[in-house]
């Protein structure tokens, strides 16, 4: 009978819920904020995105936001993204308790940044953050991936294998789509890419899209969308503007294929600006 005893503690071991261990820092909420820097991304737009979030950051709704808390902590972290494998963390996770905090972070968003990368992989920022969140030294109440983007998943695994995987271990996903008019239009556009993240990217109980169809609008997004993560709300329908009045009609580019953005790579990869 000797030997049942190691073979139980291992069974309950895998059985029993998971819990924060002791050198673990419970927070309200752990947010991954990842951040499309693929070569789609102009170096205006870019700058833009950073600025963006700074910005947000630095605002009395997000400060409130984050004290409002049961905590009054969270932790938080901004990574940027692009094809398969090619994910840079900008700040690690780190603990904000208040203004001081905030604007600490915020100004290291305002540093110096490198160029765009090529490709545009969704599911390996996903995966990425997945991993971020399992294996940081936070134990949040809830687990939030906020993902932004121009264009859909064209490199790496399958979008909606990523997103599953991600959801089904608690963590909550929204999207940021960035749908603003392009002059000359990019070969690796798609419309109603807000669809898209609808249909392929965000998951989770309340999970969320806010599209930026102007980026005069991208920092007032950002702003809007930390507030409701922070706080654990989803918009309204009237919280963000939508890209056409009219109903969605699919079209030879559907943005309810999740495999969509591979499907126009293959028709486009003999184009120079690869994204």
């Amino acid at each position: 009978m000797r030997w049942l005893i190691p073979v139980c503690l291992a069974l309950w071991s895998t059985l029993s819920p998971t819990l924060p261990s002791a050198e673990e820092i419970e927070v309200d909420v752990e947010l991954l904020m990842a951040v499309d820097v693929s070569r789609s991304m102009s170096p205006a737009e870019l700058e833009i995105q950073r600025r963006g979030y700074a910005e947000a950051l630095r605002s009395d709704e997000v400060i409130a936001a984050l004290q409002s808390g049961l905590l009054g902590q969270v932790a938080l972290s901004y990574v940027e993204w692009a094809g398969a494998g090619a994910q840079r963390i900008v700040v690690d996770w780190t603990l904000i308790e208040d203004r001081a905090g905030a604007e600490a972070f915020a100004a290291q968003l305002s540093a110096n940044y490198n160029p765009a990368l090529r490709r545009t992989s969704i599911s390996s920022a996903l995966s990425f953050g997945w991993e971020s969140l399992r294996d940081n030294a936070f134990a949040g109440l809830r687990r939030v991936i906020d993902i932004s983007g121009d264009g859909p998943n064209n490199h790496g695994g399958l979008v909606t294998y990523a997103r599953d995987r991600a959801v089904a271990d608690g963590i909550v996903i929204n999207g940021l789509p960035l749908m603003t008019e392009e002059v000359p239009r990019s070969p690796w556009h798609l419309d109603n890419l807000d669809v898209y993240y609808r249909t392929c990217v965000i998951g989770g109980p309340g999970s969320f899209v806010i599209p930026v169809t102007d980026w005069a609008q991208f920092a007032d997004a950002v702003r809007r969308k930390l507030v409701l993560e922070l706080v654990g709300l989803t918009p309204g329908p009237d919280a963000a503007p939508r890209p056409r009045p009219v109903q969605y009609i699919p079209g030879p580019d559907d943005a309810t294929d999740c495999q969509i953005g591979e499907k126009i790579w293959q028709r486009n990869r003999g184009y120079w600006g690869a994204p």
